[in-house]
């Protein structure tokens, strides 16, 4: 047998084996960019020497389906092209290394998430789950056969340098990523503290592209982040779902409440630019909200839940938890940075009612990763299921809509404050030549203090969501007002 037709039979029964080979009992591996499906089996050591439960009914309908039937002219083309490649490429090739890039491709043709993990991305997304990782901290996707900014990871060089959600990364040190792998791309980013990578990124509204210089550093990302606002409205930054971000997020609110004699008029949720992470999290984050005994099985008491194929994929969380508040309003910020988990999160509250959603549309990204190992170091990163919120609405490609849309906008300050007049209605002391009245305008309640402006200047959509607020606790106060009519006098009879 001549080299040419071993390895044209090779790839043949390759080929036809892979076609015959139902899909492997799925297996959970938690990464802090997917939702994994809870409570899934795990996955048999060899799809070949285990039987599928549920898969093959599925399989063999796909394949016999007369759309999608595979015949022999598909074999050939496929064999002929792996033939042909070895002959009249350029450079050698290895065997395995056509049929990695064979998965690869067949995997990343499914859609945008789903990932075929050889040994360096497998080993690549262990490191990752630590939660601790060199590079410049940006979230990526691949769009148009370049990456799209997900979100820049708060504290990070590429958000220190400016980089925002919805950029597109074209170039990594002058290579265009559009000849890249993801992995490559992934990759190019990483790598040791201290060295450098220059990022090329085009923006919308910008005529050219622009260019960043980082310094790779150690990435630590720091979940929950939380300060007062004001004497009474606590503040909540939730930068990415891991594994104890929950509990984190309780203890916060607690040390809030503890700094203003153990209650909050109301707090802000600050979800924007983050990424996701794990459902598991989102549940428990969104079960600090609700009360679930008051909730009358509106929605069946879901928080969420998804649907996939297989029964392994299906998957419904309840609430379960008591409201950390006590009903006090709350405002959820998200933008075009907060996916996945967050989308879940704030579109149960936006269902419940328990909260106000505040900025722009989310990313949209509604469905579930679930890793599955092929072996010791190669596995599937393969899209399971959409999930959906409490009242059955689907995020894919949606997005969560805020209740009110703010946009992010840029006051820029000036010697005569003319950039105050969007962020406040213009009062008779600031025209010119007013007539004198009081001697301080500081005692009107309607005028801005510092803060408020300092604020308005640096994170316009932050100032806002705070005159929300506010304004969501004086309409809450008036409605717990009870009043009670003074009784009329008594009357007394009149003497003659």
């Amino acid at each position: 047998m001549t080299i040419k037709t071993f390895t044209l039979s090779f790839f043949a029964a390759v080929a036809l084996s892979t076609l015959s080979i139902a899909p492997v009992s799925f297996a959970a591996s938690l990464t802090p960019n997917t939702l994994p499906t809870p409570a899934l089996p795990a996955a048999a050591p060899s799809p070949a020497a285990a039987p599928v439960t549920g898969a093959p009914a599925a399989a063999a309908k796909a394949v016999g389906d007369s759309n999608g039937q595979v015949n022999d002219e598909d074999i050939n083309r496929f064999t002929n092209t792996i033939v042909l490649i070895k002959d009249f490429y350029v450079q050698p090739t290895e065997d395995k290394d056509l049929l990695d890039n064979a998965i690869r491709g067949m995997v990343s043709g499914l859609d945008p998430h789903s990932e075929y993990l050889d040994k360096e991305a497998y080993k690549t997304l262990l490191m990752t789950t630590s939660g601790e990782f060199g590079g410049v901290g940006i979230e990526i996707t691949p769009e148009f056969g370049i990456l799209k900014v997900v979100s820049p990871i708060d504290d990070t060089p590429a958000a220190k340098a400016g980089i925002k959600a919805g950029d597109y990364v074209v170039a990594i040190n002058g290579a265009l990523v559009s000849e890249m792998q993801l992995q490559d791309a992934v990759d190019k980013m990483r790598g040791k503290a201290g060295t450098q990578v220059v990022l090329t990124v085009l923006r919308k509204g910008e005529k050219i592209p622009l260019t960043f210089k980082l310094n790779r550093e150690i990435i630590h990302i720091a979940s929950v982040k939380s300060k007062m606002l004001d004497n009474n409205f606590g503040y909540i930054r939730i930068t990415q779902f891991q594994e104890p971000t929950a509990k984190l997020m309780h203890d916060a609110i607690l040390q809030l409440k503890a700094q203003n004699n153990g209650k909050l008029s109301g707090i802000i949720l600050d979800l924007r630019n983050n990424p996701g992470g794990l459902l598991e999290t989102a549940v428990q984050v969104v079960n600090n909200f609700l009360n679930s005994k008051d909730l009358n099985k509106k929605y069946n008491d879901l928080i969420v839940y998804t649907e996939g194929r297989l029964p392994e994929a299906q998957y419904n969380a309840k609430a379960t938890g008591t409201d950390i508040l006590n009903g006090a309003p709350m405002v959820i910020l998200i933008n075009g940075g907060s996916a996945s988990a967050s989308e879940i999160v704030a579109g149960a509250l936006q269902d419940y009612r328990r909260a106000l959603i505040v900025g722009t549309p989310s990313f949209g990204k509604g469905s579930v990763q679930t890793v599955i190992p092929l072996d010791k170091t190669h596995a599937l990163k393969l899209t399971t299921a959409l999930y959906r919120t409490p009242s059955g609405r689907i995020i894919q490609n949606v997005g969560i809509i805020p209740d009110v849309r703010i946009e992010d906008m840029q006051l820029v300050k000036n010697a005569t404050d003319e950039d105050l007049s969007m962020i406040e209605p213009i009062k008779e002391y600031q025209l010119k030549n007013h007539l004198k009245g009081a001697d301080s305008v500081t005692s009107n309640p309607d005028v801005l203090n510092n803060n408020d402006i300092a604020m308005a200047r640096t994170d316009f959509q932050l100032f806002e969501a705070l005159k929300i607020l506010r304004t969501m606790y004086m309409l809450d106060q008036k409605n717990q007002l009870i009043i009670t009519p003074t009784p009329p006098p008594q009357q007394t009879a009149a003497k003659n």
